[in-house]
């Protein structure tokens, strides 16, 4: 079973390499993708990044500097990385992990692209931290 698609080539090894802060994933196709944190983190699967619905994506700011922490098998079809910033919800299942690496230049600059339409910042200290909820927080009662 290779993940959510059974055509999806089955992983034959996944290595976490701190010190360039990459995942790498070789596949039994011959395939093997460099897979950096800050992509994989961007590109979460998660609903908290992705939204529940086309058009509900949450771009994801300052995520130069994430590390990976912990990397959880799940099930024979996904792993579920544990980032440094606290997010562990996304469910990277084979078929999602193949994806990410072969359409990773174009998913970057699309990512890149919408960083400088939205003028965000790769960097966690340009970026302005959101408004307390339950309001903009600009009005005093």
């Amino acid at each position: 079973m290779a993940g959510l698609d059974e055509t999806t080539p089955v992983p034959t090894s996944i290595t976490l390499h701190q010190a360039s802060k990459a995942l790498e994933i070789a596949f039994d196709d011959g395939s093997t993708f460099m897979l950096p944190f800050e992509f994989l983190r961007v590109y979460s699967p998660s609903a908290e990044v992705r939204g529940h619905g086309p058009g509900q994506e949450v771009l994801q700011l300052g995520k130069r500097d994430v590390d990976v922490v912990d990397l959880q098998p799940v099930g024979n079809y996904a792993v579920r990385p544990v980032f440094s910033d606290g997010h562990d919800s996304g469910l990277y299942s084979w078929d999602y992990l193949y994806m990410l690496g072969r359409e990773q230049e174009t998913l970057w600059q699309a990512y890149l692209d919408r960083l400088a339409e939205e003028g965000g910042s790769r960097d966690p200290a340009l970026n302005p931290p959101p408004p307390p909820k339950g309001g903009c927080g600009g009005h005093k009662h």
